[in-house]
């Protein structure tokens, strides 16, 4: 599942209290701001404000000639902008400026030109939303001098327009007479070589001579199969015919031949003949019978003849049989449709070569064919090309030579400035409220300043965010002057002797919070019964020795033996508080020199005071003897409760070795004094030394520069001084006090 980010809320109240605590540099930076831009309000003189206008619009003459409407034409770059935005600018340009300076011969009060910056600080150009007008507006002192001055730089922005379009227009006219030249050559040699493409490549019309490629291709491709198909019937006709006949093809045709020739064949009879004779003879007459002889020699002179002829005939030296020669009707017919079927299967072949050979040129000139329109494309978009650029030329040049001969620029003027007879509105109260929010912003920031600046803690939220420990009790700060009432004003001057409850401040609400953190002490721990405890604290002047005193009248109040023990011998302040003398008191006993019923001394019902003694050269080591245990021990033997006031923690180690006599330490914490540095030296130093810290108490809280609420009684009741208190359980004020902690 995807985490739903979390956003830090701002927290309001932390800046008002911030500026609670640093109201004083705020409110003199305030006052500071506020009275000079006041005083700078004072001396302002009165100002007249002109005001004309200018009607911005495309110089539309040339649309009446049809030439030279693009000179002058006002267009944006921008679909957010209007042309009119940047003749804006134009009108506040330097050349713009600098005329009107020159032409009406402005200066300042030294005498000199006004400077360019000075008069374009004071003329505004403003375009109408939604129109194509310029507002032109000049403030100065003088009325006349500001209306001649928007006047003069309406004209001197047409006049400066006039001028621009026209060395637009000569410009331009330069330019094209340079190029015509050049683009004329470029239109002829692109049209020879389109011509010299086509006379090499002998090209009419591509995409005809295309066309009729693959007309004559598909013609010859059908003539090609037709004949193909021709040839394989003609081969199986000839093989069966070769077959029958039981000759080749040479054979056949010879064959042929000679079966034909009337010598060969009257040779061949005449042979035939004297052949039967011999037969017929030789039955009658032995074989030297002369008629035999002669018949026989006639016989070898018809072969010899016979031979000579078939020769002549054949026109081959391959010997032809004479038996092959005398072939009957049949086999003559035989051969003779072989012979005619194989001339046929030959031309065939040839017509399907020719044929062949005819499509391999049409289709090597098609493939070809592509190749050619693609440089003859190139070569006319190229004609194409230099031919629109240069008829655009020509037209170009005839539109800038109109455009050289106008008079009229892209704006107009529709509202003259006239003198005004009333000075502009005054901005003096614009001025003394501006100087009052800018003010009340530095103010604002100064405290803040001030406050990151300053790290000590300020807030009872803070103590406990960076000490962790259990809030025991939270002690009110009250006016040292105000005994009856109390007092939201602040910390207590520290070179003061601390005061007691009852005596010095009021039991309400002062006393009350000495009875929750006693309340609290004693609810600490269910376990084990705490009998005493070391109060400290991180640093001096947090008022450590006044809550260790007010807390021992807290309990002797409810009717409890407390033990009030001076334990810090390097500035005791005990015997000052109960106006007693610090002859005699712990150190003596330590070391014994007195007994403890003559260092003790009961200075309230209930409440035992033993003072530091003479301070002694080394307290650590006085503090950390055996002596000390056991006058802790017995301390807590006959006290129900006792308490040590120790040094502070920042310096000195007398707290934390005292801190592990007792159940454990109780940390004092005064917003204003503390800072955040040494809160967090102390807080480690406790837990390096494993110090038990049963809590802290917040000492010296003005309760108006709290963002909550850690008392049961509301802030106005205890700013009146009311002695009444609403009714309450322990737990309930236990609860608010500790502020939901567990103890």
């Amino acid at each position: 599942m995807e985490s739903i980010p979390k956003f830090e809320e701002i927290d309001f109240q932390k800046y008002l209290l911030i500026l609670q605590r640093r109201w004083i540099p705020a409110v003199g930076v305030f006052s500071v701001v506020f009275i000079l831009a006041f005083l700078y309000a004072l001396t302002l003189k009165p100002s007249y404000k002109a005001e004309g206008s200018l009607l911005i619009r495309t110089n539309r003459t040339a649309s009446l000639t049809g030439l030279g409407e693009a000179i002058g034409r006002l267009e944006s770059l921008v679909n957010t902008n209007s042309p009119s935005d940047t003749q804006a600018r134009i009108v506040t340009s330097v050349p713009v400026l600098q005329e009107t300076i020159r032409a009406l011969n402005l200066r300042d009060n030294k005498g000199k030109l006004v400077k360019i910056r000075d008069l374009s600080q004071q003329l505004k150009v403003e375009s109408t939303k939604g129109t194509d007008i310029l507002q032109v507006s000049y403030t100065a002192n003088n009325p006349t001098q500001a209306a001649k001055v928007v006047n003069k730089v309406m004209d001197a922005y047409i006049r400066n327009n006039i001028e621009a379009n026209r060395a637009e227009a000569v410009s331009a006219r330069k330019f094209i007479s340079q190029q015509l030249p050049a683009t004329e050559a470029t239109v002829r040699g692109a049209e020879l070589a389109l011509r010299k493409f086509k006379e090499e490549n002998k090209i009419i019309v591509l995409q005809e001579e295309a066309t009729a490629a693959v007309q004559a291709i598909s013609r010859l491709e059908g003539q090609i199969s037709q004949n193909q198909a021709r040839l394989v019937e003609v081969t199986a006709k000839t093989q069966k015919l070769q077959a029958q006949a039981n000759v080749n093809s040479q054979q056949a045709v010879t064959l042929a031949a000679l079966s034909q020739a009337p010598g060969i064949q009257q040779v061949l009879a005449q042979r035939q003949e004297t052949q039967s004779q011999l037969v017929v003879e030789r039955v009658r007459l032995r074989s030297t019978h002369p008629t035999i002889i002669n018949l026989e020699e006639k016989v070898a002179a018809l072969d010899t003849l016979l031979k000579k002829r078939m020769a002549e005939g054949a026109g081959s030296n391959q010997p032809v049989l004479s038996r092959n020669i005398q072939i009957g009707q049949l086999r003559e017919g035989l051969i003779g449709e072989f012979a005619r079927s194989e001339a046929e299967r030959a031309g065939l072949e040839k017509e399907i070569a020719a044929l062949s050979d005819k499509l391999s040129a049409y289709k090597e000139r098609v493939n070809v064919l592509p190749r050619f329109e693609q440089t003859q494309r190139q070569l006319e978009r190229k004609l194409k090309a230099a031919q629109t650029t240069y008829e655009a030329l020509l037209t170009r040049l005839q539109e800038v030579q109109v455009a050289e001969n106008q008079n009229i620029g892209n704006a107009r003027i529709i509202s003259p400035a006239l003198i005004p007879d009333q000075p502009a509105a005054s901005k003096k109260t614009l001025l003394v409220l501006g100087g009052g929010i800018f003010g009340g912003m530095l103010g604002l920031i100064a405290a803040l300043a001030l406050d990151a600046i300053d790290r000590s803690i300020k807030t009872v939220k803070e103590a406990k965010e960076l000490f962790q420990y259990t809030l025991l009790g939270v002690i009110p700060g009250v006016s040292r002057n105000d005994k009856n009432g109390s007092s939201t004003g602040g910390v207590e001057q520290s070179t003061s002797i601390p005061r007691v409850i009852g005596r010095d401040i009021p039991n309400f609400p002062i006393g009350d919070a000495y009875q929750m953190l006693q309340a609290n002490l004693k609810f600490l721990n269910s376990d084990q019964e705490i009998k005493a405890i070391a109060v400290t604290s991180s640093v001096a002047k947090e008022g450590k020795s006044e809550v260790a005193a007010n807390l021992a009248v807290a309990m002797a109040q409810l009717g409890r033996r407390v033990l009030l023990v001076d334990a810090d011998m390097r500035h005791p302040v005990q015997h000052q508080i109960w106006g007693m003398t610090n002859v005699v008191g712990l150190s003596d006993a330590i070391i014994d020199q007195i007994a403890l019923g003559i260092a003790v001394q009961e200075v309230i019902p209930n409440l035992y005071v033993l003072p530091s003694g003479v301070v002694p050269p080394n307290t650590v080591a006085l503090l950390g003897s055996k002596k000390m245990e056991a006058l802790v021990t017995i301390f807590s033997k006959e006290y129900d409760f006792v308490i040590f006031d120790t040094p502070p923690l920042a310096g000195t180690p007398d707290a934390a070795v005292l801190g592990k006599m007792t159940n454990g330490v109780l940390l004092v914490v005064r917003p204003g004094i503390v800072d955040s540095a040494s809160a967090t030296t102390a807080r480690e130093f406790l837990s390096q030394s494993g110090q038990q810290v049963l809590g802290m108490v917040i000492n010296g809280v003005n309760i108006k520069l709290e963002p909550d609420s850690y008392f049961y009684y509301s802030k106005e009741s205890i700013e009146q001084g009311f002695s009444s208190r609403k009714s309450v359980s322990t737990k309930q004020v236990t609860s608010k006090v500790t502020g939901n902690n567990d103890i």
